[in-house]
């Protein structure tokens, strides 16, 4: 009795990369919304700082720039020696770089590739060696369609999310038979602020944007955020390795 009393008691302890804004934001308002203590990471103190005041007492926050991967053990030390645990990890931030692809230096496509892919392939290691040990959590990735087709001009942002993928299912498939569900969601085109700017300053590209997606419209980053919740509730508890995208059917469009 007393260890059922325990388990019901348990407090999930969450976190999420780029949580200050956008995809990454919405994702951390829907955990504490349900009672998950979320620890959201970024580089902006500021927005860190708002964030975490809208979603208190569920919520406190990291400054780190994940692409400085030896800051990396050190704040997850810094969580266990307060929370003792993690249940989730939510790998969402990400840049990206709008360029020509022959225009694209050796620099600028590292620079992507370390902080999309190499941070989270580092971050989910450290986070992993804690869950093996608890024999149990959820890993989710943040991909992106450009994982599923081509988008011109984003050759690095494409080649780090389809790495997230594939590291998504490798993941699983180490992790899995010890109780660590890992799995990974596609957005299609979201409504953030910077979509938002990007789109209505190009109607040409919005409008091939709505017109491939089936059901017409932008997606929200509350979409994605019901989505997360579920892959990392117990209502996904056979689920593991997939890739679902969430998309408005953007990736079947013609």
């Amino acid at each position: 009795m007393k260890k059922q009393l325990r388990q019901e008691n348990h407090q999930k302890i969450a976190i999420v990369t780029g949580g200050a804004s956008g995809i990454g934001l919405s994702i951390a308002r829907k955990f504490t919304n349900n009672g998950i203590y979320t620890i959201i990471i970024g580089r902006d103190k500021k927005k860190l700082d708002t964030a975490v005041d809208d979603m208190k007492p569920l919520a406190e926050c990291i400054v780190c720039d994940l692409s400085q991967l030896n800051c990396i053990s050190h704040f997850i030390s810094e969580i266990m020696d307060k929370h003792h645990h993690i249940d989730i990890l939510v790998n969402n931030a990400g840049i990206n770089l709008k360029k020509s692809m022959i225009e694209v230096s050796d620099e600028e496509f590292q620079k992507i590739i370390l902080t999309n892919l190499t941070s989270v392939f580092a971050l989910s290691r450290e986070v992993a060696k804690i869950m093996l040990k608890q024999k149990s959590g959820c890993i989710l990735n943040i991909s992106s369609m450009s994982a599923h087709y081509g988008l011109p001009k984003v050759i690095a942002y494409t080649a780090s999310k389809a790495g997230i993928e594939g590291l998504t299912r490798g993941m699983a498939v180490e992790l899995s038979p010890f109780g660590i569900r890992v799995n990974c969601i596609a957005p299609g085109f979201i409504r953030t602020e910077m979509s938002s700017s990007a789109l209505d300053k190009d109607p040409e590209r919005k409008q091939k944007v709505l017109s491939r997606t089936p059901m017409g419209k932008l997606g929200m980053p509350e979409d994605i955020a019901k989505a997360a919740l579920f892959l990392v509730s117990d209502n996904a508890s056979f689920i593991t390795g997939t890739v679902l995208p969430v998309d408005g059917g953007n990736v079947i469009g013609f």
